[in-house]
């Protein structure tokens, strides 16, 4: 996919910009790059939509702040707000995925005036739930993510044999392994996990975020390995505006690589003029 150079908030970040029409922002999480979208950035720019997938700050070509608090989720929300800015988009549609799909809900409860409708995947609304022994279970790599050097060294002992484990139902795994082999990119991506997770709120729910007001669908694989579906299933009690759920069946976390397809007719249906 051609890519294109933005700068804002002194970085520069790569951007994957196809199309004309109504825009739509496509966030990436971990260990992905805007490429996990080019199947959805093709099926939008084909049916007249301007679809934006940036890389986000640390990952794929996008510049690596060396300060962990540099990747707090407020910061990339104004990253996303920045390149709306640059390229004079008031509003847009936004889609995310895993750590995309938090900045999503981030960036439609603090900014709702930016955000036309709002599809999130994986991930559910923030503090929507208390985790858990299954979150937990499921998100024990988290929590080695934190350690800062030994999860770097852990992880890439034995040619990455524990990041296999960890990513061994991802379709990209060998070109994943290939970028996170770049100068600082492994401790980038893992410092997103180190500036917004934190053990304590393991221990208590609820969300002092405002709740969404735009047209939301969240999307759910039945085989995620690595989330519960409880999260995505509460999310419907912070959106104000209407509410749509879909579960994949046979699908697991990588959704827009495992089912491009599907993924892609839901997003043209929800996004359709028609539907609203």
């Amino acid at each position: 996919m051609p890519t294109s150079w933005i700068e804002t908030n002194a970085l520069r970040i790569s951007l994957v910009d196809q199309g004309q029409g109504t825009p739509v922002v496509l966030l990436h999480g971990f260990p992905d790059t805007s490429s996990l979208w080019s199947a959805q950035v093709d099926a939008l720019a084909a049916t007249g939509y301007r679809a934006l997938a940036p890389d986000l700050r640390g990952r794929g070509a996008s510049e690596r702040p060396s300060a962990v608090a540099a990747y707090a989720l407020p910061q990339i929300v104004s990253d996303v707000t920045g390149i709306m800015d640059q390229l004079g988009i008031e509003r847009a549609h936004v889609v995310g995925h895993d750590w995309g799909a938090g900045v999503a809900w981030l960036l439609a409860s603090l900014a709702p005036e930016r955000v036309d409708r709002l599809v999130v995947i994986s991930v559910g609304f923030p503090g929507a739930v208390r985790p858990k022994l299954e979150t937990l279970q499921k998100g024990w790599y988290q929590l080695l993510f934190l350690f800062e050097g030994a999860a770097e060294e852990l992880l890439r002992r034995d040619d990455w044999y524990l990041m296999r484990e960890l990513l061994g139902n991802y379709p990209r795994l060998e070109q994943a392994l290939t970028d996170l082999e770049e100068p600082e990119a492994l401790t980038a991506a893992l410092n997103w996990y180190r500036a917004n997770v934190r053990v304590e709120s393991l221990l208590s729910s609820g969300s002092r975020l405002p709740a969404v007001r735009a047209p939301t669908l969240g999307i759910f694989g039945a085989g995620d390995p690595y989330l519960t579906e409880r999260a995505m299933l509460a999310s419907e009690e912070r959106v104000e505006g209407p509410w749509r759920y879909e579960r994949l069946e046979d699908v697991g976390h990588w959704v827009p690589l495992e089912a491009p397809g599907r993924l892609n007719e839901l997003l043209l249906e929800f996004l359709a003029p028609s539907a609203r």
